[in-house]
């Protein structure tokens, strides 16, 4: 006879979504000292001993949040770069894309905050080995977002000089996150137009339209 636990029954399952995308959002929000057991349940309309009952640890809870954020953010680039269309850009507007592609659409607490958590979960997961290989694919999927941007902007993709790119914007977002400049949006564009066309110069061989 089959026997199937609570957590792999359809109710089991909605409650274990409802568990890691509270806990994805309250470490978007708030980084890792977010993720408690009991502002989980809160936020999942879910009893506290639900956390302990489908998770092993706090620590199984926070990495199936990071690996959960990672996806989201990555079907979210997926669809903004799917419905840019291909023409030649010039370093401003092909900037301008990837600053809101790579660090939000929007200046002001919010994203701010959003960004503190996403080079947060950056350190937090260089700690920790079993972290590493989630946050290894959420940055490789920001870099492939970020190749076909440039493709699609009639430029030149070579990998190793977008991934530089990308740790340019990286870099530069959190410079701004503790100056008192112009912010993290103008910081990042500043960067990539200064770099755009040595990195990702204008591809000749695709046509003008």
């Amino acid at each position: 006879m089959l026997y199937v636990t609570a957590a792999v029954t359809p109710k089991g399952e909605r409650r274990r979504y409802a568990l890691v995308s509270a806990a994805a959002d309250l470490l978007c929000e708030g980084g890792f000292d977010a993720v408690r057991h009991r502002a989980v349940a809160r936020r999942a309309g879910l009893p506290l001993a639900s956390t302990t009952y489908y998770f092993s640890s706090l620590e199984d809870l926070i990495a199936k949040a990071v690996e959960y954020a990672g996806t989201r953010e990555a079907e979210q680039l997926k669809r903004r770069v799917g419905a840019l269309s291909r023409r030649r850009r010039g370093a401003e507007s092909t900037a301008d894309i990837l600053v809101d592609l790579l660090v939000g659409e929007a200046n002001g607490l919010r994203v701010t905050e959003q960004l503190i958590s996403r080079y947060e979960r950056y350190i937090a997961c260089a700690r920790q080995p079993g972290l590493r290989d989630i946050e290894r694919r959420i940055l490789q999927q920001r870099t492939d977002a970020v190749v076909e941007v440039v493709a699609r902007s009639g430029r030149s993709v070579r990998v190793e000089l977008l991934t530089a790119l990308v740790c340019a914007v990286d870099g530069a977002v959190v410079a701004a996150l503790v100056g008192d400049g112009d912010g993290p949006r103008a910081t990042a564009r500043a960067t990539l137009i200064d770099v755009i066309d040595v990195l990702a110069p204008i591809d000749e061989h695709v046509a003008q339209v």
